[in-house]
């Protein structure tokens, strides 16, 4: 039987320890001749070989695009939890090149003259079986909690998860008895024999007990490919090619694994063998009409959701499901849980408006666009819909060093941003965490620390490119589209996916760094003290505030924490200084840095989040008394764990307020509210609302119908009104601070 394996050829190299470079350099040839993968033997007892793991993760440096895998494991002489461990390293370190092949063990004597356990046959499969669950569990990072089992063989005690592979590691079972077979069945990614060890019939006769297991527990025989270790079958590279090719159509082997120390051999099974194996099979299956094999297995498809049409995905366009093995590390933001039923990852701006066609072929879901994932008011993971993930649209380029004008990609983060400017003596404005992505900031303002000196980030924006909820792709700037360009510079996430941003940006050397936390009694005044300072200052100054709630028994603790564009610590001493006139420093930390490293404050991997944030947004003129006396009243109530004050103003009231959909410029603070009820977060913010007048976006999660004219006043909304009828009347982009188009009538 052909189970439609796409073919693969390798190499079973002897990692002998007599001339240690001898098996490197046979694998570097193997990769040379255009083999899929290396394997090798382990026999921790064996002194006349090298360790096996050792070997492998030198290999994986010495070689480029070869995969690498033990042939097999002695899983006795490894624990799991190592093992687990160790594989997800290799894998990581090579790119997702790693196989991991495991064997029960055999050469009992020498097991156990190393430590080992002696195992009866039956004990050594439910040894394995559970080694196999352990490690697989281990590689769930999207899962919270430590890991506990209690096995009769391996056991673990709230084991740490981690690290997550690179890709699927693929778990391949050298097996020969029956309930080996059976295992691998259920279990198994890859059945590994030798036909050395086999009789005539062994092979069909396996994979009948492996088909029959799967089977039995709902998976597809073909997900379980079919490898098979193989001495030179014949000196003619024809008839060498005939015998595999039969292997292929009669016995299902899709991997030939040739075991060689010889480098003209492996040279001859690469570059003559291989191809023509590839020919005839191509060839047979051609002629049979033989189904290809699966690319998701039946415990994939089963997680699919209803109302999809996962297989109108165009192709080359990657997707992931919720059955993928890469789904749990893309279904949640920074501090959303999410369940979506699919994520799609443009890798170009064509790649953009298929997406967006696909996502209009399914208007009854819900849409999210996502950049870096760390938004908390954009809607930028759902449950059962679409989400249209930027991060691969990464780009950061010069386009004319003289302009300090750059292209960069919506799917980058600040913090990678920052390091590339940071090169030519550059910054731009970007939010206080490295981990944002640049699309969800850079189209709702930009609040960061350099913005009382240099405005927002969208007041650096000169250009950009546009996917339009029709699939268009338009360039606008002042010029073109100038209505488009006005809106998507404050209301972006309603009129388009931006595809790129093209800024020009600002000259920024070393910069003082301020860290302060402060003992604070009169919460009112130290909060009314900030504000007086933070406005009084120089625009080279900008501070944020960040308190939470009381604490039994311990003092109230509030941190400060921003720049100041300057190089001189005098200069920078003098800014901070009457700061610390407010209340008691409790600790402070104040350093000469480049802006790229006070960025490089993120984890730019993977964010699990979970649960729903509720947040409250405004923005203020002034830290009146009034104002004051409110927030400090809201911060004893308890209810606000996160309270915030960011420092606007400066240059960003320089802009008109009609320059760009971002529209409160006069405001000098914006203010944040985060609480874990919120029934009791509304509450509280109902008296402090009073004293705002405007949001910013960007950290608002209500879904009042009310907030949209909260946060854009009557002349812009009205404008933003007129801009969405032109430019998305159906409302595609829906899921994010949605703005109702105006009617037809309205908007001519």
């Amino acid at each position: 039987m052909d189970y439609g394996h796409a073919l693969e050829f390798g190499a079973f190299i002897t990692p002998a320890a007599a001339d240690p470079q001898t098996p490197v350099e046979l694998a570097q040839l193997a990769e040379a001749s255009g083999l899929d993968l290396v394997t090798f033997q382990d026999h921790p007892y064996q002194p006349a070989f090298l360790d096996t793991w050792t070997l492998m993760s030198f290999v994986a440096a010495r070689t480029e695009r070869v995969r690498i895998s033990p042939n097999v494991l002695n899983v006795p002489l490894r624990p799991p939890a190592v093992v687990a461990r160790a594989a997800a390293s290799l894998d990581l370190l090579s790119g997702g090149r790693f196989d991991l092949g495991l064997g029960a063990g055999g050469f009992w004597d020498a097991i156990e003259a190393m430590g080992g356990t002696r195992l009866t046959p039956g004990q050594a499969v439910n040894a394995l079986e559970e080694a196999i669950d352990l490690i697989r569990e281990l590689w769930r990072t999207d899962q919270r909690g430590g890991v506990f089992t209690d096995g009769r063989h391996h056991r673990v005690h709230g084991a740490k998860r981690g690290p997550r592979p690179a890709h699927d590691i693929p778990i391949l079972i050298g097996a020969y008895k029956p309930r080996m077979l059976a295992l691998t069945g259920r279990k198994g990614d890859g059945w590994l024999p030798s036909l050395g060890y086999m009789q005539p019939g062994d092979l069909q006769k396996g994979n009948a007990a492996i088909d029959e297991a799967a089977t039995s527990v709902g998976r597809d025989p073909r997900e379980i490919r079919r490898l098979l270790n193989i001495g030179q079958l014949a000196a003619d590279p024809a008839e060498f090619a005939e015998r595999l090719a039969r292997l292929a159509s009669e016995d299902g082997i899709g991997t030939f694994i040739l075991a060689a120390d010889d480098p003209r051999l492996l040279r001859f099974f690469g570059e003559e063998v291989a191809p023509a194996t590839r020919e005839l099979v191509a060839k047979e299956r051609g002629a049979r009409g033989t189904a290809e094999a699966p690319r998701r297995s039946s415990a994939a498809l089963s997680a699919r959701r209803a109302g999809i049409a996962y297989d109108d995905v165009p192709p080359g366009l990657r997707a992931i499901e919720p059955g993928d093995f890469e789904y749990g590390d893309v279904r949640a933001t920074y501090m959303r849980g999410g369940a979506p039923g699919i994520v799609l990852q443009p890798e170009t701006t064509a790649q953009v408006a298929e997406a967006l066609a696909f996502a209009r072929r399914h208007p009854d879901l819900a849409l999210a666009v996502r950049s870096g994932g760390h938004g908390i008011s954009g809607r930028s993971t759902n449950d059962g819909g679409i989400v249209i993930d930027l991060r691969r649209l990464n780009g950061i380029e010069v386009l004319d060093e003289e302009r300090r004008l750059v292209r960069i990609g919506p799917g980058a983060r600040w913090a990678e941003v920052a390091a590339v400017l940071g090169e030519h003596g550059w910054a731009l404005t970007s939010g206080d965490y490295g981990g944002v992505g640049v699309g969800g900031l850079a189209t709702a303002g930009g609040i960061g620390f350099l913005a009382r000196e240099h405005g927002l980030t969208i007041d650096h924006l000169r250009a950009a490119e546009v996917v339009l909820a029709d699939g268009s792709i338009v360039r606008t700037d002042a010029t073109n589209h100038a209505d488009l360009f006005w809106a998507i510079r404050g209301a972006g996430a309603n009129v388009g996916i931006v595809t790129s941003f093209e800024f020009e940006v600002d000259e920024v050397g070393q910069v003082g760094w301020a860290q302060l936390a402060f003992q604070v009694d009169d919460m009112a005044a130290f909060l009314e003290g900030y504000g007086t300072i933070v406005e009084s200052a120089p625009r080279d100054l900008t501070v944020f505030l960040l308190a939470g709630g009381p604490r039994p028994g311990q003092p109230q603790v509030v941190q400060l924490y921003g720049l100041v564009d300057s190089d001189d610590p005098d200069t920078i001493i003098a800014r901070l200084q009457p700061f610390a006139e407010l209340a008691p420093l409790v600790q402070q930390s104040v350093q000469l840095t480049p802006y790229a490293q006070v960025m490089a404050n993120a984890d730019l991997g993977p964010q699990h989040g979970s649960g729903e944030p509720h947040s409250r947004s405004g923005l203020i003129e002034h830290v009146t008394p009034a104002f004051a006396e409110t927030a400090a009243a809201m911060l004893a109530s308890g209810a606000i764990p996160f309270f915030q004050l960011r420092a606007v103003g400066g240059a960003v009231s320089d802009v008109a307020e009609d320059a760009t959909a971002y529209a409160h410029r006069s405001a000098n603070f914006s203010v944040v509210a985060l609480g874990s009820d919120p029934a009791r977060l509304d509450a509280q913010w109902r008296a402090l609302a009073e004293h705002t007048a405007g949001m910013y976006l960007s950290f608002d999660s209500s879904l009042r119908p009310e907030r949209i004219a909260e946060a854009f006043p009557p002349a812009t909304l009205e404008r933003l009104r007129a801009i969405k009828a032109a430019y998305d009347p159906t409302c595609v982009l829906r899921d994010n601070f949605a703005i109702e188009p105006a009617e037809s009538a309205d908007a001519a």
